[in-house]
């Protein structure tokens, strides 16, 4: 028995994935664990064959039995298994391809590439949505960037396409569990299902969809820094169209990050028939947005690739790049080795499948403005000298790595003054600056140590207004060959101005002594006396992920 062996073949993405690969006139052996359902939805179509296979049983006996030309995994979820397929396959010379968006599947692959070009077999992991079809996107839209400074990437799906369980298992998995996050040059730390915002998915000549998406974990976020010139920071949001789901996961993810419970994978079973009572909400509507920014040589740009699938095709989406996979490796045109997807495939490798869909996308472009700095300071910035012009040269994600010295005033008043702020602990200390745009303004997160405070920075009426909480701060800049002066001019608490004479002392000034960039800030309050002065150097990093 020859052809394309589909484990899950009959679930919610390999139901669909064979329904696809057999209208292109591929052969099918259609497994799971149950033969029953295998017969049956075969049935539904012409050449295939039933088989029972379970991917966490004996697989070998099976590829034994079946010897197909190529095995597909469509079954999921992935972010608990190991890859026991795909050694099987190995160790019957039997190409691979599977639909895997497990980070940590998805990135371990690498482990096997000796064995897979040993025994002359391409072995691919990830041919779905991410990494696949996200990756080709990016490359897309950064081809003539030549630095790429943030990716940030989002799924939602329609609430009718209805989550199978292996879906539901994979979001529960991480959602409140930490995870890696490349920012500021360096690896940090975000939480799954958290960091929810409202997004936008536009098409023109379409009726835009804003949606709710949280963080997610993807392979993406370990594959991207790495892949693209410049290490960007990477994001990815997804979520459901219905915003109670999505405020559902959001609150539930909490007790796990604050670790009252050990993960929320058990409730999967309940989810899933929930998720089940509200399949007739919503509408059809599923869309994937990817947007990077970056430096070209004529300024930096944005730029942005979305997808609007209309009429419950969305879900046929995360098959598109399996498709594309299996028939290149057929068509000998993937070289022996284990591989993430990410790489493979091109975005108008995708457009002949997107035509036999409701899909439209479309990738648009807007400039960015300058820097904030500069944009305060206009032709002043040029008066500065090169590495303090070149520390807030700012391109939606940066980071700088030195020294600081901390000195903390004295008294209790002080001490709780400099606690209320988040001010760190005197001594000397590593120190990390991570800039990242936001909106109009930038957010610079200071880390002294161990010990981490952040504000966010504006422009208005030609100040620099920084803002700490309900705190902001206006400075006005002076720039000279000599560095830059910070110096207070107006203050306010929740938006209510106070006069200047009640004022915390703030002073900033940043110069350039040989090779490094030198900064000191000092803030006192009155009759309290100094809160905290904090000096040091730094350097940009240039750590690669």
């Amino acid at each position: 028995m020859t052809g394309i062996l589909i484990i899950g073949g009959y679930g919610g993405f390999g139901a669909r994935l064979a329904r696809r690969l057999a209208a292109r006139g591929h052969r099918l052996i259609v497994a799971g664990r149950s033969l029953d359902k295998a017969r049956r939805f075969c049935a539904t179509l012409g050449d295939a064959e039933p088989a029972r296979v379970d991917r966490t049983g004996d697989v070998a006996d099976a590829l034994a039995t079946l010897r197909p030309d190529l095995v597909i995994d469509a079954a999921g979820p992935f972010q608990a298994g190991g890859h026991a397929v795909p050694r099987a396959c190995i160790a019957a010379a039997i190409p691979y391809v599977d639909l895997a968006d497990a980070r940590g599947f998805v990135t371990g692959i690498g482990a096997l590439d000796a064995a897979a070009r040993a025994a002359g077999v391409a072995i691919v992991t990830g041919a779905s949505s991410v990494p696949a079809l996200s990756g080709a996107a990016v490359r897309a839209i950064t081809q003539d960037m030549a630095a790429v400074r943030s990716v940030e990437m989002a799924i939602t799906a329609s609430n009718r396409a209805g989550a199978g369980p292996a879906v539901t298992r994979a979001v529960l998995s991480y959602a409140g569990q930490a995870l890696p996050l490349w920012r500021g040059r360096r690896w940090a730390t975000g939480f799954g299902w958290q960091k929810m915002r409202r997004m936008r998915f536009a098409v023109a000549g379409r009726p835009p969809l804003d949606r709710l998406v949280a963080l997610a974990d993807v392979p993406d976020l370990a594959l991207m820094p790495s892949a693209l010139p410049g290490a960007p920071a990477v994001t990815f949001g997804a979520g459901t169209e219905l915003g109670f789901q999505n405020l559902f996961l959001w609150a539930a993810s909490w007790p796990v990050r604050w670790g009252w419970i050990k993960g929320l994978v058990g409730a999967a079973p309940l989810l899933s028939r929930l998720q089940r009572l509200t399949i007739r909400l919503g509408g059809t509507r599923s869309a994937m947005r990817v947007a990077a920014r970056g430096r070209r040589a004529d300024g930096d740009v944005e730029r942005c690739w979305t997808l609007l699938a209309d009429h419950g095709d969305g879900p046929e989406i995360p098959t598109l790049a399996a498709v594309l996979v299996a028939e290149a490796i057929l068509g000998g045109r993937i070289a022996p080795g284990a591989v993430a997807a990410h790489r493979l495939l091109e975005l108008a490798d995708f457009a002949p499948l997107f035509a036999e869909l409701a899909v439209s996308d479309e990738i648009v472009e807007r400039r960015l403005p300058p820097p904030l700095y500069r944009r305060v300071l206009g032709t002043g910035f040029d008066r500065l000298p090169p590495l303090v012009a070149a520390m807030h040269d700012i391109c939606a994600d940066d980071g700088a790595v030195g020294e600081g010295h901390v000195r903390r005033g004295r008294g209790p008043l002080a001490a709780l003054a400099g606690a209320i702020m988040g001010f760190p602990p005197a001594g000397d200390h590593d120190l990390h600056v991570a800039f990242a745009v936001e909106d109009d303004g930038e957010r610079w997160t200071r880390r002294f140590g161990g010990h981490a405070f952040s504000s966010r920075m504006t422009a208005r009426a030609g100040l620099l207004v920084e803002r700490f909480g309900p705190l902001r701060f206006g400075f006005a800049l002076t720039a000279d060959a000599e560095g830059l002066v910070m110096r207070l001019q107006r203050w306010s608490i929740a938006g209510v101005p106070l006069p200047l004479v009640l004022a915390p002392r703030l002073s900033g000034r940043e110069w350039q002594e040989g090779d490094r960039f030198r900064f000191e800030v000092d803030a006192a309050l009155p009759l309290i006396g100094r809160v905290v002065r904090y000096e040091g150097w730094l350097r940009t990093s240039s750590a690669e992920p």
